[in-house]
């Protein structure tokens, strides 16, 4: 069966965020006197949502004293700048397109907190993917599978209707926990050897491989 709904992961799956999480990171590194970060290291620090990025930034985590006012700053500064390079990737929105033609529903859950992941999708996407979830006290952050289901629970669309796309270890816990398919994309902050490591089995290499 075909899927009635395709639910996406937003930072390295529909938008390139990289270079504005890495700038926002070191901003909040540079305010309260810490190390700064490459752009390889910050890659490996995104995927479990904004409060693991500084956590894992930030040396000594939670347990140092300036963890909190970090995350805060970050916060602060990625709102102002989350638009400063972030693009979608490319094939992305004809893909989209061809998706809304087909009479397929379109979602978007994200760890990136639930503010930042709506901006985002009404700024680039617009009518193009009906639901967008982030991060938030209501709901459980990715590989919990309340995003997901929330998404479902919006749409009226059940599991067997959907299939889930991403980039990352993250997404295909997500996925396997919803009891739902993961196509895995070869463009974003993973690589193919991370990516089979985590148990992926369906790649895409470009967005119009993806139905």
């Amino acid at each position: 069966m075909k899927p009635k709904l395709v639910i996406f992961d937003l930072d390295g799956t529909l938008l390139d965020t990289l270079n504005d999480l890495a700038a926002s990171t070191n901003y909040a590194m540079r305010t309260h006197h810490l190390p700064e970060h490459t752009i390889d290291e910050v890659r490996r620090f995104v995927g479990n949502g904004v409060s693991k990025l500084i956590e894992r930034a930030v040396p000594g985590g939670k347990d140092n004293p300036l963890f909190e006012p970090a995350l805060a700053t970050f916060r602060e500064h990625y709102l102002i700048h989350q638009y400063d390079a972030t693009t979608p990737y490319p094939g992305i929105m004809p893909m989209l397109r061809r998706l809304k033609e087909a009479g397929k529903a379109t979602a978007v859950v994200s760890n990136k907190f639930d503010a930042a992941t709506k901006a985002l999708c009404q700024r680039f996407f617009g009518p193009l993917v009906d639901v967008a979830i982030g991060e938030s006290a209501s709901v459980a952050r990715k590989p919990s599978p309340d995003t997901v289901i929330e998404a479902l629970r919006i749409l009226g669309i059940p599991s067997q209707g959907a299939v889930y796309v991403g980039d990352s270890e993250v997404d295909l816990a997500t996925a396997a926990n919803c009891h739902m398919p993961c196509i895995s994309v070869l463009w974003g902050f993973r690589d193919r050897e991370c990516l089979v490591g985590h148990g992926a089995k369906v790649f895409v290499a470009k967005p119009s491989d993806i139905f």
